[in-house]
């Protein structure tokens, strides 16, 4: 297999919080709504390309309309701390927030710019049975040149109510589990100082290897 960038990979995660926000219902329509705000994702992921060269700031605003109220991304950044985030202040589980996204958006912006084509199948989605408010969205991205990457997405329906993101799988990796690993490892290099750590996330997503994870998958 032909690997994928590292930037295309935290892409598609970023893809995965934008596309997953559904009313309740049974599978088949979750599965219809998914599909639906995927391909609408691809349309907005053309448009788009160039924008953040362009008005980085503008591009950063779009991104964060877009998720609002549909990304929880306060408790994925918790989930990222782990048992960290017991130590941090809320000001600093704040700005780790702010961080992680900023991290993300900036991995999408870059995988716009030199991102091939592809498309996305979304081919089964299941909920719980065991938990009602659980479920996972079985997806598929083929590029233009054929290759073809599994994609789960796991889902929670807040409160009862709509679904929303709490983590992704790409070719088996466990992406939420890769972050907070490197949030410990970060962790444990700088000594336990939670500051140090967020205040140098971005780069340690960019240094964070899940293409190798992938492949060696």
């Amino acid at each position: 297999m032909i690997a994928l960038t590292q930037r295309y990979f935290l892409a598609l995660t970023l893809m995965a919080f934008y596309v997953t926000s559904a009313q309740a219902g049974p599978e088949e329509d979750l599965l219809h709504y998914v599909d639906d705000n995927t391909q609408r994702l691809v349309k907005q992921l053309n448009a788009e390309r160039g924008l953040y060269e362009e008005d980085p700031e503008t591009f950063y605003r779009n991104m964060d309309d877009a998720l609002d109220g549909f990304v929880d991304f306060r408790r994925i950044a918790a989930r990222v701390m782990g048992r960290y985030a017991r130590q941090a202040t809320p000001e600093q589980r704040n700005e780790f927030v702010g961080r992680f996204k900023r991290s993300l958006f900036d991995s999408y912006a870059q995988a716009l710019v030199n991102a091939e084509d592809f498309s996305i199948n979304v081919n089964d989605a299941t909920i719980n049975p065991q938990d009602d408010n659980r479920a996972s969205v079985a997806m598929e991205v083929v590029t233009a040149s054929g290759n073809r990457h599994a994609v789960t997405y796991s889902m929670y329906r807040k409160n009862g109510g709509k679904w929303m993101m709490e983590n992704v799988i790409v070719e088996g990796v466990n992406i939420g589990l890769s972050f907070r690993d490197r949030f410990t490892q970060e962790m444990e290099a700088s000594r336990g100082q939670v500051q140090v750590v967020i205040d140098g996330w971005s780069d340690a997503v960019k240094s964070l290897n899940l293409e190798d994870e992938v492949n060696n998958s």
